[in-house]
């Protein structure tokens, strides 16, 4: 790679970073009110996205370890924003919804972001979106998450 593309490629990750912090900024300030954190929107951002999601398939979505899970979900069950309720078909298996408190703080935290990002989208004109998307799918498919969230989002629409 030569020196000039090298510049170019890390004026768009400062760019990235930058809008990254912006993104993050505002539900930052909600969670520290609630003295939660990233995670704690991660998890409400997914169970209020796919409601019934078992803790196993929640541990998928977010690549994370049962220890690394636990004490968040936790704080959320014992701060009555999330529920569990037992499986009908297995009631070893766990279903998390969010109660009516965890719905509101979770359009609080994702509802600003969603209305930032329409914001953007309208004001980059035609295609931005579009690209934008591709550019975001092609980075996210890497995760191992991507195709197992893709198959939750296309059992939710049926």
């Amino acid at each position: 790679m030569d020196e000039h593309r090298k510049a170019e490629l890390n004026q768009i990750l400062v760019l990235f970073y930058l809008a990254y912090r912006t993104f993050t900024d505002k539900p930052d300030q909600i969670l520290s009110k609630y003295h939660l954190q990233r995670v704690h929107h991660r998890i409400l951002f997914f169970v209020g996205h796919f409601p019934g999601l078992t803790i196993q398939q929640l541990l998928t979505v977010l690549e994370v370890s049962k220890q690394a899970l636990h004490r968040p979900l936790k704080q959320l069950v014992e701060l009555g924003l999330i529920r569990y309720t037992p499986a009908i078909h297995d009631k070893r298996s766990r279903l998390l919804t969010l109660t009516d408190a965890g719905q509101a703080l979770e359009q609080e935290l994702s509802g600003g972001q969603r209305q930032f990002l329409d914001q953007i989208f309208r004001t980059a004109g035609e295609g931005a979106e579009e690209a934008w998307v591709h550019i975001m799918a092609a980075l996210s498919e890497k995760r191992p998450a991507f195709h197992f969230v893709e198959d939750l989002r296309r059992n939710t629409d049926e």
